[in-house]
C-alpha cells in the first residue's frame, strides 16, 4: 500500500515540477504594478555600510580593557592571599 502512495506522490511531484508557470505570484504582480508607475533606482548588490566613528579612540579602548584585566588579576590574587591566612 505504501509503495502505491510513494509512486503517486512521486508522480504528483514530477507533474508539479514540470508544470508551466502561467501566472506570477500576487507579490510579483503587486511589485510590477508599483514599479510601472514608480520604478526603483539602481541599488548596488552589497552597499557599503556607513562607517560610524567611535566616540573613543582605539588606544583608550585598549587601555580600558587592559585595566579591567589587571583589576581582575589583582582581585583574584588578593582573594587567594586572604584565603591562605
Amino acid at each position: 500500500m505504501s509503495e502505491q502512495d510513494d509512486a503517486e506522490r512521486e508522480f504528483d511531484l514530477r507533474w508539479a515540477d514540470a508544470a508551466v508557470h502561467k501566472e506570477p505570484s500576487a507579490r510579483a504582480r503587486m511589485l510590477a504594478a508599483r514599479w510601472k508607475e514608480n520604478p526603483p533606482g539602481p541599488v548596488p548588490f552589497r552597499a557599503d555600510p556607513d562607517r560610524v566613528a567611535s566616540p573613543r579612540s582605539s588606544w583608550v579602548s585598549t587601555a580600558l580593557v587592559l585595566g579591567c584585566v589587571a583589576a581582575v588579576i589583582l582581585l583574584l590574587g588578593y582573594t587567594r592571599f586572604r584565603a591562605q591566612y
